[in-house]
């Protein structure tokens, strides 16, 4: 089989369920225009909101790896030196407030999942109104998130960060409370 066949029978597949079998040319008559025009400015508006959250997790993992950068910078500019001076329980305080940073951050990106998770339900039902069904079928094209080969979500790679941050710290602060 050659990569054009298959690339065919994917889109054949795909097709298949792209197109909404529930709907034709006769929904979108003068009768029904106004009606339409609501599902599909609705439909719009969705969309749009789904990207503004996508946008909101890009800045807040921004945001979240700016504080990190900022602390292990810091963190090496004091040296050990200054960090031996330090008091344990100052050291616990940091610690503290360092691996409540990344559980905030762990947090947020979880909601913004589950609210992702909802609007594109949300898009996808108000597909059913559409004559086209993009969101459904480039989900089914991906294999509906089951399978980590075909696709990989962002937010399991997001999620990754803080807890790698949280050990690391956890980590440190270990080490340099055995030093102090």
């Amino acid at each position: 089989m050659s990569a054009d066949e298959t690339d065919s029978d994917t889109l054949t597949e795909l097709g298949g369920r792209l197109w909404n079998s529930r709907l034709n040319d006769r929904h979108y008559t003068a009768d029904r225009e106004k009606y339409q025009a609501a599902v599909m400015e609705q439909y719009r508006l969705c969309v749009e909101m789904a990207d503004r959250i996508s946008a909101r997790r890009s800045l807040t993992n921004t945001f979240f790896l700016t504080v990190n950068a900022a602390l292990l910078t810091a963190a090496g500019a004091a040296g050990g030196t200054v960090l031996r001076g330090t008091p344990a329980w100052g050291l616990m305080v940091a610690g503290l407030v360092a691996v409540g940073q990344c559980g905030a951050w762990f947090l947020l990106i979880a909601s913004y999942r589950r609210l992702n998770r909802a609007k594109y339900k949300v898009i996808c039902a108000l597909e059913q109104r559409l004559p086209a069904r993009s969101y459904d079928a480039e989900w089914a094209e991906l294999g509906d998130g089951r399978t980590l080969t075909r696709y990989v979500p962002l937010t399991l790679v997001e999620l990754w960060i803080p807890a790698l941050f949280i050990v690391f710290y956890v980590v440190a602060g270990v080490a340099a409370l055995k030093s102090a």
